[in-house]
């Protein structure tokens, strides 16, 4: 479990560098691929299950109340974005997709945060 935790601390990490550093360059990238293949989307359902991870992988953690919000807050992203309404979905996607470059590189220094504070809760940075 620690390393599927792990995991998901390096996916966040990874977004979130990306996002930091060529916020434009990614979101680009996400507009032309939900463009081709809108049903990309219903991958969120993969998601709703890491958030399910985060949730009982996470007990007994430092940071617990943190990682049970996030978990949630992954399990109803997921499954809204993979089966919700779809004019709800596409009006949420859209407004996403407009933000300014500013808001992405806040997303992306909150992601990176998460993944940090995910790997000093497992031991695997920091002291204990």
């Amino acid at each position: 479990m620690t390393y599927v935790l792990a995991a998901i601390a390096g996916i966040w990490m990874a977004d979130g560098v990306a996002l930091l550093v060529a916020p434009r360059h990614v979101m680009a990238h996400v507009r032309d691929a939900l463009a081709l293949a809108p049903s990309l989307l219903r991958l969120e359902g993969a998601a709703a299950c890491l958030g399910v991870v985060l949730l009982l992988g996470t007990e007994g953690i430092h940071y617990q109340p943190l990682w049970m919000v996030t978990g949630s807050a992954m399990v109803l992203k997921g499954l809204f974005l993979a089966m919700g309404p779809e004019p709800w979905r596409h009006w949420l996607v859209d407004w996403c997709l407009q933000r300014e470059d500013v808001d992405y590189r806040f997303w992306g220094l909150g992601l990176c945060t998460l993944a940090a504070l995910l790997l000093h809760a497992l031991g695997w940075i920091g002291n204990r």
